[in-house]
């Protein structure tokens, strides 16, 4: 059973700690209210199984749980004070309330529970086998409380969304979308795929970026440093021994910038906080987050990549619906949840309207101009003829169109990113390198003698 640790508020407004075992995160909640309580913060911190020993090993140095929660206890609700934690006990409390879910872990669950679905495990059996080799406690108590939704007569989906945090949206609404049209088990194989694309589309970002940024960053960190401290020096050297030589206009330039950037730096870190600020605001507007979401499918380089993810997700989830039987309008209804894109849900609900008045459902995805004219064509194609056939030859051709969309991605990238730096390398010559070779050949020595 998952243990968690909570925090609440009673009706005098006292604040409450305790560690307590609970079937689900939803039950602790009503627990709490019923008996006067107002959750403040709940974690989860271990899993406990009668029937399976536990293998995590102790961490050194680290007190265990127990005995950093032997001070939390609930029946500290009146006027006496409870107990302040130190500094130390917080940290041990921070280190050992969690195991890290990652990506790996949902990855390997995934797989586990597609296998058992194949081999025609129920929902609830197939939880409860994964659960039993599952190492990470946090993750465990996490599948504990889908088998206790499953088992209350929730779909897995529900729970899930509960942990947004650890389930991708995308991930979450490929399973609501296979639990809703009874096609769980290609769902799962979507999903598994989408997970293996994600991570191996990251692994290829960080081999481009991190070593380019790291140069990045060092070349900025010289750049300022040779500014604020060599060329100064330099200058010192030069009017000490009386020489008329000066150093070249762009290093005096960028000197006197920085020094007035160091003089009033209030006014650049006001802009940067005013602008990042306004930008985050207007985001978060309606009229904002759609053109923000429209910049997602305009933008350079990444911009048509997004976009045939979320169609080829779409068509995907719809090819799903349609082969268990549901009309076109019904298909689009339930497979809209796997974009969370407004672009795109905007076009699937006019796409929606116009089935019910009887026009074409492909116009709208024709008329944004997004989607290429073969996709489209596919479409309009498959309407005469055998849709759901049409569409999985559609999905094939997406699998495609983003694997040629990422080998142009992985040949442009590596040219910008190298541009960028290559012009912060320039600019870090012309001001740093090119007055230590002056200093170095000693030309100025010569005007100082004269």
């Amino acid at each position: 059973m998952p243990t968690y640790v909570y925090k609440a508020v009673t009706k005098n407004g006292m604040l409450v700690k305790n560690r307590v075992e609970e079937p689900s995160r939803q039950v602790l909640i009503k627990k709490l209210k019923e008996n006067g309580l107002i959750p403040v913060d709940i974690i989860q911190t271990a899993f406990r199984s009668t029937n399976l020993r536990q293998t995590k090993k102790k961490k050194r140095n680290v007190s265990d749980t127990d005995e950093v929660m032997q001070y939390a206890n609930t029946s500290r609700i009146g006027n006496e004070p409870a107990k302040t934690f130190t500094a130390r006990e917080r940290i041990t409390l921070f280190l050992t309330k969690q195991d890290r879910i990652t990506q790996k872990d949902i990855a390997v669950f995934t797989q586990n529970f597609l296998l058992l679905k194949k081999a025609n495990f129920n929902n609830i059996h197939a939880l409860n086998t994964i659960i039993q080799s599952t190492e990470n406690l946090s993750f465990r108590g996490i599948l504990e409380d889908i088998v206790a939704g499953v088992q209350g007569g929730e779909n897995m989906y529900t729970t899930m969304e509960y942990y947004s945090n650890i389930f991708p949206p995308v991930y979450v609404n490929m399973i609501k979308v296979g639990e809703q049209s009874g096609s769980l088990t290609n769902s799962l194989e979507q999903a598994l795929k989408y997970l293996d694309d994600t991570a191996a589309i990251r692994k290829k970002l960080r081999a481009i970026l991190i070593p380019n940024i790291a140069q990045f960053v060092l070349l900025i960190v010289l750049l300022l440093v040779g500014t604020l401290y060599a060329i100064p020096a330099m200058q010192n050297v030069i009017q000490e021994l009386g020489s008329s030589a000066q150093l070249p206009w762009i290093t005096l330039w960028f000197q006197d910038f920085l020094n007035g950037v160091l003089a009033n730096w209030y006014i650049p870190l006001a802009m940067v906080i005013a602008v990042v600020g306004g930008t985050l605001f207007y985001i978060n507007t309606p009229k904002g987050k759609y053109n923000f979401h429209y910049f997602k499918y305009a933008m350079p380089v990444f911009g048509k990549l997004i976009y045939k993810l979320d169609f080829s997700r779409l068509m995907k989830a719809m090819h799903l619906n349609l082969q268990n039987g549901m009309r076109i309008q019904d298909a689009l209804e339930v497979s809209k949840s796997v974009c969370k894109n407004y672009i795109m849900l905007s076009m699937v609900e006019t796409a929606i309207n116009n089935t019910l008045i009887g026009t074409s459902w492909v116009e709208p995805f024709e008329k944004a101009s997004f989607s290429s004219p073969m996709q489209t064509e596919m479409l309009k194609i498959g309407m005469q003829t055998d849709l759901t056939q049409m569409m999985e030859k559609l999905v094939e051709y997406m699998d495609v169109e983003i694997d040629n969309e990422l080998d142009r991605i992985m040949k442009v990238l590596p040219e910008i990113v190298y541009a960028i730096v290559g012009a912060v390398l320039i600019f870090f010559v012309l001001v740093v390198l090119v007055p230590c070779i002056q200093i170095y050949m000693g030309n100025w020595l010569f005007d100082a003698y004269l």
